[in-house]
């Protein structure tokens, strides 16, 4: 046994419990336990599964007992792994509290009970039963008997052998405790046969019980009588937490009873509560302390009333559970054990130990106080699995765990001491000597052949600690560990270096931002050692390749500069030298001047309807003194922030208020406050909340007043309205004023629109072209404004009084006609001609109907006409005051319209740079133009520009230059316009070869179809 116990295991003792690695050999734990099941017992694969699994190394083998009995395996009990297979499994026989029992080579642990049931339905005895006679009206229970069964049922009726089930109501009752049915007054339609039916929930299995006759007596007729209450609840029920509660209750009686629910304490019954249709089953599910109570059922008939009442008591079970559970423990012989376990539960729980899966026997060494285990000086024989077993009237739980008693000699083999230390000279070495022992080694140094005692500069207490070290201390050392098991060793050698130092050190230093600096720091130490800097802003590394401002330069030493520097790069730097051998560091701080922070706490104070008055905090200097604030502010209407006027105008740096001028009256303002030092203008501060100046009478007059224009009798002004910034207060408008030149009495008119900017005074006696003074002035609810300078406006003018003369036309085509006039003089009208309006309409339609051009020369074109149609043409003047009368109608017939059909049969044929071209000849039908000539139209490509060439024959010879891509279109011409085109056709381009000759036949609109013929 004690060499068993000696395996080589993985294990670092720290104070008396180890850990090892995954594929060490260990005890049985349980994966899977048995659980409280009930089992449907039926005819077909009569098997039943208990659960069982542990996992283990060496893998555990499995036991099973049965109320405390081991199980024989036979016919009717198989082990599948660890789970308990039943054949054929009996009620009887079979049903029980099952217990697992994993065992290997390191203990044995056993699961926790389980109770196993099997849901059961036997057949209803065949022996008929008795006839019940009862008189009508009176009450009769029909009893169910069920045979034997276990699991849950329910209980209904049939009446007469009908293929549904008896109906409940106020009547008629079954109680699902007893089956019993429960007639509350018989009648005439009740007399017949009742057969009670029950039926397993769990296996669906249904019994029909013989059935019972109830036939009604002749004598007499039962007379009236109050409710007799015959099922009823207990009087005190303990109801758990989240459990269902029915509660059931039925009246006897003469009239009918009616059932009624109600809680004794006048609160009204919980809204989740459901009541059945006859009122006899009262449920309350999902039951709270809230629910708990005295509940009452009334029976009340027109003879008197009957209560039954009972206490539903709200029991608070806490189901058992860990708080504090056991953990495996590796420990060296003659350690001492202590393990604690502790679960919560309502009842308190009370804890029992099992040792390899019997009650842990007690001894001197072993003491047992709860749930708490302590065994002192433990041995070999301790070793084993231990469970922890917490317990109340509600259930059990277990918790387990191995204890395995190592002992074996000291061994360095996966702990030796470091074959080479290098430390600096003065400076300090710990060798640690951890040997693997059980029980624990005591240790001892000794250095070459001599033992170390401990003295101020040697600490010996299993690792060896030498301060202040000297070159001399330099050579071999060895741990000697020993125990009962044992003795063994494990040597070391020590080298001292010179220690490492900074000879130039970096040094706090100011710059300004956008300045760039170098921080230096330079060491010298052991030739053999190779130094590595690294450098810390503000106890972070600096990481040099995600950092652009920092770079290490300086070759051999380990200097940093900080390029284009900012007000975050403020702060320690520390360089920190690394060797082999130790670490020295030098800080510095940089101080970084830059332009201020934004200043704090902006409040807009006192508001006027031109001044606000403002303060502020001053923010952070960056080192360099505030020496002035400007203030800016914005508004709906300015495009961002602008710079505004102050009383001081320039507020100094210890200054920390300033009152705001020149604002507008009745406008939202945002203010803020920028702080400037010798460094530049820092950031702005925070914007304050919006405020809106007080109102006053607007103190702006419109500008730019003037007039004119209009229809006979009309006065026109006009004026550049006012931006609301200006506008001072609500309620703004304008007021406008006029007068004939020359008068003295000014007429005035008030317009109430902010965004006016014309007004039309209209008078039919206002002769045209007179002379008025003019002027616009504001106001708004504060008051009225300034007005405008005065100005002279005329009034509009008369339209022209008489229409052009000699209009002659001229046709040029099927859909165009020039026209011209002799234009009216000066001295036909009271103003001048700004244009003319030109009528066209078609013979036999109305002038009102006329197509109208205007133009402002004595001519104009007409196009988009129809041809071979007869036009009238009237012209007319026009000026500012509207259109004068029209000239007298012209007569003017269009052309005939150009040929429809386009050029066809086009033959083509190219030859280096020459096109010829050919076509037939069009021939114009009797409502069309006569053909005078052809147009040739040909482009590079889609998008190049269109060269047009006149034949008055059907062929023609292009040059085009070679390599390129042509379309090339073909009309008719005529004297009624151009005729249809033939549509384009593509010439390709060709290239590298010497004779090319091209010939396509081209129908109407197609131009892609080409033979290529090579000639060498």
């Amino acid at each position: 046994h004690i060499l068993h116990m000696k395996e080589k295991i993985l294990l670092i003792f720290k104070g008396n419990i180890g850990t090892w690695t995954r594929n060490t050999r260990h005890g049985p734990v349980f994966t899977q336990e048995p659980s409280d099941s009930i089992f449907p017992l039926r005819s077909e694969d009569n098997k039943v599964f208990i659960n069982c699994k542990a996992k283990g190394n060496p893998v555990p083998h499995y036991k099973w007992k049965v109320d405390g009995r081991y199980i024989d395996m036979d016919l009717n009990y198989n082990l599948v792994e660890g789970n308990l297979l039943i054949n054929n499994p009996h009620a009887t026989h079979h049903g029980g509290v099952y217990q697992c029992i994993a065992t290997n080579v390191f203990g044995t642990i056993i699961s926790r009970e389980a109770k196993v049931q099997f849901a059961y339905l036997q057949n209803f005895s065949r022996k008929p039963r008795n006839t019940v006679s009862v008189r009508e009206g009176q009450a009769v229970v029909l009893l169910c008997g069920p045979p034997p069964h276990n699991g849950e049922i329910k209980y209904s009726w049939v009446f007469n052998g009908r293929p549904s089930f008896l109906l409940q109501d106020t009547r008629r009752f079954v109680s699902q405790r007893t089956g019993n049915l429960y007639i509350a007054k018989v009648e005439a339609s009740d007399v017949g046969n009742y057969t009670c039916v029950v039926r397993n929930m769990m296996t669906n299995a249904t019994v029909y019980s013989s059935p019972t006759p109830v036939v009604l007596r002749r004598d007499a007729v039962m007379g009236e009588y109050e409710p007799k209450i015959e099922v009823q609840f207990s009087e005190t029920l303990h109801v758990t937490k989240g459990s269902s509660v029915k509660l059931e209750c039925f009246a006897l009686g003469n009239p009918v009873p009616s059932i009624t629910w109600r809680r004794t304490d006048g609160n009204p019954l919980p809204g989740k509560m459901k009541i059945n249709h006859s009122n006899g089953v009262l449920e309350i599910p999902y039951f709270r302390p809230e629910d708990a109570g005295v509940y009452e059922c009334v029976a009340e008939n027109s003879r008197g009333k009957n209560v039954a009442k009972g206490q539903l008591i709200f029991q608070s079970v806490e189901h058992l559970q860990w708080v504090q559970t056991l953990k495996d423990a590796h420990m060296a012989i003659e350690a001492n054990l202590q393990w604690e376990c502790r679960a919560s539960g309502k009842p308190k729980p009370v804890y029992r130990w099992l040792k390899n899966g019997e009650p842990l026997v007690l001894e001197d060494r072993i003491l047992v106080e709860g749930g708490r285990l302590a065994v002192s000086r433990i041995n070999l024989l301790d070793s084993g699995m231990y469970q922890c077993l917490a317990e109340n009237e509600h259930g059990a739980i277990y918790a387990s765990a191995e204890l395995k008693v190592v002992a074996s000699s000291p061994d360095f083999s996966n702990s030796p001491v470091k074959k080479s230390m290098l430390i600096q000279r003065g400076g300090e070495v710990i060798m640690e000597c951890r040997p693997h022992a059980s029980p624990r080694a005591s240790i001892s140094w000794r250095r070459g052949g001599e033992f170390l005692k401990d003295s101020t500069r040697y600490s010996n207490n299993g690792t060896l600690r030498i301060s202040n070290i000297s070159e001399s201390d330099g050579g071999r050392y060895t741990c000697v560990a020993r125990n009962p098991f044992g003795t063994s060793s494990s040597t070391g050698t020590l080298v001292v270096k010179e220690p490492t130092k900074i000879t130039v050190p970096p040094l706090s230093v100011d710059a300004t931002v956008g300045e760039s600096i170098v921080l230096p720091c330079e060491v010298c130490g052991d030739s053999s050692l190779d130094p590595t800097f690294k450098w810390f802003f503000n106890g972070k590394l600096i990481d040099f390749n995600r950092q652009d401002h920092f770079e290490m330069i300086g070759g051999s030493a380990g200097d940093l500069m900080v390029r284009n520097i900012q007000l975050k790069h403020s702060g320690k730097y520390v360089c920190m030298v690394h060797t082999v051998v130790d670490s020295v560091s030098a800080a510095a701080h940089l101080i970084v001047r830059g332009p201020p922070g934004a200043p704090e706490g902006l409040i807009v104070g006192e508001i006027t309807d031109s001044t606000a008055q403002l303060s502020w905090e001053s923010g952070p200097d960056n080192h360099s003194p505030v020496t002035t604030y400007s203030i800016q502010a914005r508004t709906p209407f300015s495009i961002g922030w602008q710079a505004v006027r102050t009383v001081p105008d320039s507020v100094p740096g210890q200054m920390f208020h300033a009152t705001v001028i020149e604002l507008n009256p009745w406008v939202d303002y945002e203010f803020r406050v920028v702080a400037s030092n010798n460094v530049g203008v820092g950031e702005p501060s925070m914007q304050s909340k919006q405020i809106r100046t007080k109102a006053a009478v607007p103190d702006v007059a419109p500008g730019n007043v003037s007039g004119g224009g209009g229809r006979r009798g009309e006065l026109v002004i006009q004026w550049e309205p006012i931006p609301e910034e200006l506008q001072s207060g609500e309620e703004f408008g304008y007021v406008v004023a006029f007068r004939p030149l020359g008068t003295s009495t000014w007429k005035q008119t008030v317009l109430a629109s902010p965004d006016a900017s014309r007004y039309t005074f209209r008078n039919d006696s206002i002769p045209p072209l007179s002379q008025f003074e003019v002027k616009v002035g504001v106001y708004n609810n504060e008051g009225e404004g300034p007005s405008s300078h005065v100005v002279v406006v005329y009034s509009a003018e008369e339209e022209p009084s008489e229409p052009p003369s000699r209009v002659w036309t001229r046709t040029l085509s099927a859909s165009e006609i020039e026209v011209y006039w002799e234009p009216i003089t000066q001295t036909a009208s009271s103003w001048k001609i700004i244009g003319y309006e030109v009528l066209c309409w078609e013979e036999g339609m109305q002038e009102s109907d006329a197509e109208m051009v205007r133009v402002t020369d004595p001519a104009a074109l007409l196009s988009g006409l129809k041809g071979s149609t007869v036009y009238l043409i009237s012209v007319r003047a026009q000026n500012s005051a509207g259109a004068g009368p029209s000239s007298p109608a012209v007569n003017v017939t269009t052309k005939k319209p150009p040929p429809s059909q386009p050029p066809g049969n086009i033959e083509w044929n190219l030859t280096n740079s020459k096109i010829f071209l050919s076509w037939e000849h069009v021939k114009a039908m009797g409502n069309e133009s006569e053909v005078t000539g052809y147009k040739v139209l040909y482009r590079q490509n889609w998008l190049g520009k269109t060269s047009v060439v006149e034949t008055n024959r059907t062929s023609m010879e292009l040059q085009v230059p070679s390599g390129e891509d042509y379309l090339i279109e073909i009309k008719a011409l005529s004297d009624g316009g151009d005729g249809s085109s033939s549509g384009p056709i593509r010439i390709p381009k060709m290239s590298k070869i010497q004779y090319l000759a091209y010939v396509c036949l081209i129908p109407v609109f197609c131009c892609d179809l080409f033979v290529i013929v090579n000639v060498l």
